[in-house]
């Protein structure tokens, strides 16, 4: 990791449990906060890099998506895996009051609250994935099996 890069606090966290990762800056606009863009900026194939999608269900509250990043994330399927009956995705205006983190900066490590967390299984096809370090202008590389064992998240297909 390059000294240069401002810790955040998931790279706190993953230090204090012995986890390896890398924080990778990338520029960010306001304008195109979306995976493809980070994506292009990082010279990686956008099926490695994972967005963290934040949704409500009707019958257990808030819980995380983390999907590649030129997915869509499917909400009778979301809704389906996580015990509800349906679900949205949670307004941006909630976002920083629910997670501690800002679109564009939402990473599924360290959120204010343990969510039940649910990641794609394709990203078991990669020695590592990127999601965001919980700032924008920063990824966190980490291998996709630390990633699921760190956040106790588990697996779903499409």
């Amino acid at each position: 990791m390059s000294d240069n890069i401002p810790k955040t606090n998931v790279a706190r966290l993953l230090d204090a449990a012995g986890i390896e990762y890398s924080l990778i800056p990338y520029e960010w606009s306001e304008e195109d906060l979306s995976a493809q863009h980070v994506a292009a900026q990082l010279g990686e194939d956008i099926d490695m890099v994972f967005k963290t999608l934040v949704l409500r269900g009707d019958r257990n509250g808030c819980f995380v998506c983390v999907i590649p990043g030129d997915f869509e994330v499917d909400l009778k399927v979301a809704a389906r895996i996580s015990g509800n009956k349906s679900c949205e995705m949670l307004h941006m205006k909630e976002l920083l009051s629910t997670t501690g983190y800002i679109r564009g900066g939402c990473s599924p490590i360290g959120m204010k609250k343990k969510f039940p967390t649910f990641i794609h299984e394709s990203a078991l096809l990669y020695d590592y994935i990127y999601v965001s370090a919980g700032v924008r202008g920063v990824q966190l590389r980490i291998a996709p099996g630390e990633l699921i064992k760190y956040i106790g998240a588990q697996l779903y297909p499409i």
